[in-house]
């Protein structure tokens, strides 16, 4: 039995890579994985810079429809009271999608950290500079 496995084990000469060239693959996977986290991190914080600015800017828009009279809102017309709907649809609608930009940020943040906890020599960091 044994006879049969040396023949067959000299002939196929198995090899398992380096140990160098092994870590080296993993790196590379594990930096395709931060790489991808880091992105969507980035870009949701793009989105909620921009939205929470233009969320301002119609919410200051909105306090100059309104008036500073306390019973302006008995005279307004019906134009102003249409668009006054429209900005409060707008800033609802934006306040939704900035928490749900919050918890993806969250979610991404703690996707890199259980990351780097799990690989901790990984150097799959792309805050740091590692490639």
């Amino acid at each position: 039995m044994f006879e049969v496995i040396r023949q067959s084990w000299a002939t196929s000469r198995f090899a398992a890579r380096s140990a160098s060239r092994d870590s080296a693959t993993d790196q590379s996977r594990l930096q395709s994985v931060a790489t991808a986290i880091e992105q969507a991190l980035r870009s949701a914080e793009a989105e909620h810079s921009g939205l929470k600015a233009r969320i301002d800017d119609v919410l200051a828009q909105a306090a100059i429809t309104l008036g500073n009279g306390t019973d302006e809102y008995l005279t307004r017309e019906p134009a102003d009271v249409d668009l006054q709907n429209q900005f409060d649809r707008q800033i609802a609608n934006g306040q939704i999608r900035l928490e749900n930009l919050a918890r993806q940020m969250q979610a991404f943040n703690f996707l890199r950290d259980a990351l780097q906890a799990r690989f901790p020599g990984s150097n799959a960091d792309p805050r740091h500079g590692s490639s």
